[in-house]
């Protein structure tokens, strides 16, 4: 902990974002406002719309139903200039825009290398959903780009407990792909790695899942993270228009004009150490989490949709003061209008070199300002459940706009400073 102390107070954010740093990624089924293991669904997860395709306002994969699998891919842009640059952004926009409407692959002559991998030859409902934003680092000196980067995005630092591999954190664009098997987002993945490879490099991958629930029901969240803890509860309702608009959407607020319509992203790739974790008692894991394992309910309650009620525990006799859900969100007039719309999947890599399991949760929030994800790790910075959590990867990023009319493309505003 000291070291990640000594590397935060070099980075001297507090200015620049106006809240107090940083803290420890979170896990578990947090209160809103809270960092709780990223949803996969329950608690405000709106359907995606049928045949809605590639147009809107706003990008898919953010307010929609996460999907049973994931995809994240990170890339490093090798355009020589914001020309080339802009036309990297055009061949993707369409490439996606294609997937997603499900137009049909080009003919070409047979001698050539065909136009689709043929993983999907077979598959009438993929379920795709693809997210593309842009990370701090497209802004530097390559591009021109630096007076239009969103006013708080920041690469991600080290954050208190956080071990970051560099092979797996930050990058220039992240794409994050859903569908309904694995193999749609590695298809996805495939035909846009094809249409750009001249100037997109892979930097960073990371494939996940989830696990929702064939038969939703109200007042209840879909899946469980790794830990075993209910996974998304209280999430800010995604259906209300309106509350996005405040809680998640970008608009004002001395932001360019061009980031009206997206939202800032926080990626964190956190290794649960399952093994120590599965030796904890039920006891001290509910005491850390600040819910009960079976039902999700609060320690205070005994339905997972009451609201914990810490104004009648002030000595934390039922919700200890340091259980997860308590810090993540005091329920007081500090935290209101700064929830974050939590999504996300649980993953898996295997073994490490010690022969222990590599697994656990590639965590995604979005929120209208950075600072607000900011401020509940800092909340949550030193608490117990650190103990079994080693965030390794990720980064901050922005959504880009999306796309409403013919001619357009993602990115466009951003690139030509045009609406």
């Amino acid at each position: 902990m000291s070291s990640s102390a000594g590397r935060r107070g070099s980075l001297s954010r507090r200015a620049f974002l106006g809240t107090a740093a940083v803290g420890a990624v979170a896990v578990g089924g947090a209160a809103a406002g809270g960092i709780a293991v990223a949803t996969s669904g329950g608690g405000g997860a709106a359907p995606a719309a049928p045949g809605r395709g590639f147009r809107g306002e706003h990008q898919l994969g953010v307010l929609e139903q996460p999907a049973p699998h994931g995809l994240l891919a990170a890339f490093t842009c090798v355009d020589p200039d914001r020309e080339t640059l802009a036309r990297t952004f055009r061949e993707l926009s369409d490439e996606l825009e294609g997937l997603l409407s499900g137009r049909p692959a080009a003919a070409l002559d047979p001698a050539l290398p065909p136009a689709d991998n043929g993983v999907l030859d077979e598959v009438t409902d993929p379920g795709l959903m693809a997210t593309l934003s842009v990370g701090a680092s497209l802004f530097d000196d390559r591009y021109g780009l630096a007076a239009r980067k969103p006013r708080e995005l920041v690469t991600m630092p080290f954050l208190a407990n956080d071990r970051l591999d560099p092979r797996r954190s930050h990058g220039d664009l992240l794409l994050v792909l859903q569908g309904k098997e694995p193999d749609v987002c590695l298809h996805a993945l495939r035909r846009v790695m094809r249409r750009t490879r001249a100037n997109l490099v892979l930097h960073w991958l990371q494939d996940a899942f989830t696990r929702p629930d064939a038969k939703p029901r109200v007042g209840q969240t879909q899946s469980r993270n790794l830990l075993g803890f209910k996974d998304g509860t209280a999430n800010p309702d995604a259906g209300d228009a309106e509350l996005m608009r405040r809680l998640v959407w970008t608009a004002g607020g001395g932001e360019p004009a061009w980031t009206a319509g997206g939202t800032y992203q926080a990626v964190r790739v956190v290794r649960m150490l399952v093994e120590r974790w599965d030796r904890a008692g039920l006891t001290e894991q509910e005491a850390l989490i600040g819910r009960h394992k079976g039902s999700g309910a609060p320690l205070s309650g005994t339905a997972e949709s009451e609201a914990p009620r810490y104004d009648d525990d002030p000595d934390g006799e039922r919700t200890p003061l340091d259980a997860h859900i308590r810090l993540a969100n005091p329920r007081d007039a500090s935290t209101r209008g700064t929830e974050l719309l939590r999504r996300g999947f649980s993953y898996s890599r295997g073994i490490d070199g010690a022969g222990l399991l590599d697994q656990g949760l590639a965590f995604i929030s979005y929120q209208s300002r950075l600072a607000h994800f900011l401020a509940a790790t800092d909340r949550l910075r030193g608490e117990p459940l650190e103990e079994y959590l080693l965030p390794e990867g990720g980064g901050f990023f922005f959504v880009l706009p999306g796309v409403t009319r013919d001619g357009d493309h993602l990115g466009r505003s951003l690139l030509t400073g045009m609406p």
